[in-house]
């Protein structure tokens, strides 16, 4: 072998930046960044964790605007309720945010991951957070790992993983709200435990995964567990937009020296970069998959070239290409094309929602009965309807046959009231003039109206007698 293939050998990286040679878990003592990125960071941080936690509380007409209650099939968006016959459009959606993912991780990378993924957010501006104000900084907090316990370390650890656990309660019980609205959770609160002792057990083991995601897994979330983080290396190309150190400007690297001529790259091997990274990687070594693309490390080098009195850059956001030719390179024709997709998408599923009916009705012939004949002349056939009230109040309506001469009976009442959120069974009786029965089977339209307004036109069949 040689001696080339030894070096190369003996640098080759063959696991996860989170994990020793021997296996064991490489634990991250991140320091905390700061500058431009981090700031905007943090601005969007407290909002998505204001949006999170103030969300379940906002009601449109006594309705959630969000919910999502995946034990009774209900779906709240916008105020609007979408029940399991909706599934067609969360389809839709579903196949619209995997090209949206494809696309953005494309064009730019695991932007998502670092300035926006829930796992990020709270890991970085919470709990590490709580970390850094009980435990101090990351050299403090290594010391006092490995230091013997004493009062001092149990209290801290102790309130450490208190906090953890009580803001681990309160992402659970959110997440309930989300699931059963905010009025049922506070119901639920102020009943007695004893009638709801498997939600509580679901509370306690959420809250849990929780606490240990944030307290234990942390960063392997991001390199291991995430099937996103996983997927990124075959969607990326060398034209992907991501974190990248500009190696033509940094390298050699050789420290900086004062009152001589610089003889090596702009990279004065600080290793700032690797000290601020949540997941411990060296961006220097390339695109990793490991990386989230929180931009730590460009804030990092950026405070250190402006102290050399360099331009800033030397990391950045950047592609493959443009490090490599020093030009900026555009959206490529993988890109233009998940683009044109995901717009027609979007106006696809658009027009879904805005032309989605607040009442779905099925119509059918009451199965094994014929056609009757009537005295009056008329040919009659029994109809049951299956009616839909999406919205969370009763609803009047009428039903009217169009395009024909005839009437609609309703069997028992002759008012049709829909209950709210519910389905509303029907029966009811179809009369027809003898004379415009054409066939054995015709084809009929039923209107259903509120307050006179058409919501609905429902085609069915309507039987008749053979004709000579």
């Amino acid at each position: 072998m040689k001696e080339s293939d030894l070096v190369q050998a003996k640098t080759y990286r063959d696991r996860v930046s989170t994990v020793t040679e021997k296996g064991n878990r490489n634990w991250v003592y991140a320091q905390k960044p700061e500058g431009s990125f981090y700031s905007i960071r943090e601005k969007l941080a407290w909002l998505y964790l204001a949006v999170f936690f103030i969300l379940p509380f906002i009601k449109v007409n006594d309705m959630p605007f969000f919910m999502v209650n995946v034990v009774e099939g209900k779906f709240i968006l916008f105020s609007k309720i979408f029940w399991p016959q909706d599934f067609f459009i969360f389809a839709i959606g579903m196949i619209t945010f995997i090209i949206f993912i494809a696309l953005f991780t494309v064009a730019y990378g695991r932007l998502f991951c670092g300035w926006a993924c829930p796992q990020t957010i709270f890991m970085e501006f919470v709990f590490r957070r709580i970390e850094w104000l009980i435990e101090g900084s990351p050299t403090q907090q290594k010391k006092l790992n490995e230091s013997e316990w004493t009062t001092e370390k149990i209290i801290k650890k102790v309130s450490k993983h208190l906090l953890f656990f009580t803001f681990s309660f309160l992402i659970a019980n959110t997440f309930l709200s989300y699931i059963l609205g905010v009025d049922r959770v506070w119901a639920i609160i102020n009943e007695p435990i004893s009638q709801h002792i498997g939600l509580l057990l679901g509370m306690l083991f959420f809250t849990v995964m929780f606490y240990g995601v944030f307290a234990f897994v942390r960063d392997l979330v991001c390199t291991t567990i995430c099937p996103y983080g996983r997927l990124q290396s075959v969607m990326l190309d060398k034209d992907t937009m991501q974190i990248s150190y500009d190696y033509q400007r940094g390298e050699p690297r050789g420290k900086m020296t004062k009152n001589q001529e610089r003889a090596f790259g702009d990279c004065i091997d600080c290793k700032k970069c690797v000290h601020v990274c949540p997941t411990n990687i060296d961006i220097r070594n390339g695109i990793q998959m490991e990386c989230v693309g929180c931009t730590a490390c460009v804030d990092a080098c950026n405070n250190v070239m402006q102290k050399l009195n360099l331009p800033p850059g030397l990391i950045r956001y950047a592609s493959e290409n443009e490090i490599h030719t020093g030009q900026k390179t555009g959206f490529n024709t993988r890109t233009k094309a998940y683009t044109v997709l995901l717009s027609l998408l979007f106006l696809f599923m658009l027009g879904l929602l805005i032309t989605r009916k607040p009442v779905d009705t099925y119509i059918a012939r009451v199965k094994g009965q014929l056609f009757q004949e009537t005295e009056d002349n008329k040919i009659s056939n029994l109809f049951e309807a299956k009616i839909i009230n999406k919205t969370n109040k009763d609803i009047p309506v009428d039903l009217k046959l169009e395009g024909i001469d005839g009437t609609v009976r309703l069997v028992g009442n002759q008012h049709v009231v829909l209950k709210k959120e519910a389905v509303n069974d029907l029966t009811f009786f179809v009369d027809i003039p003898k004379a415009n029965v054409i066939s054995r089977s015709n084809n009929i339209a039923i209107g259903v109206y509120k307050e006179g307004e058409k919501i609905q036109t429902v085609k069915t069949k309507f039987l008749g007698p053979f004709k000579n």
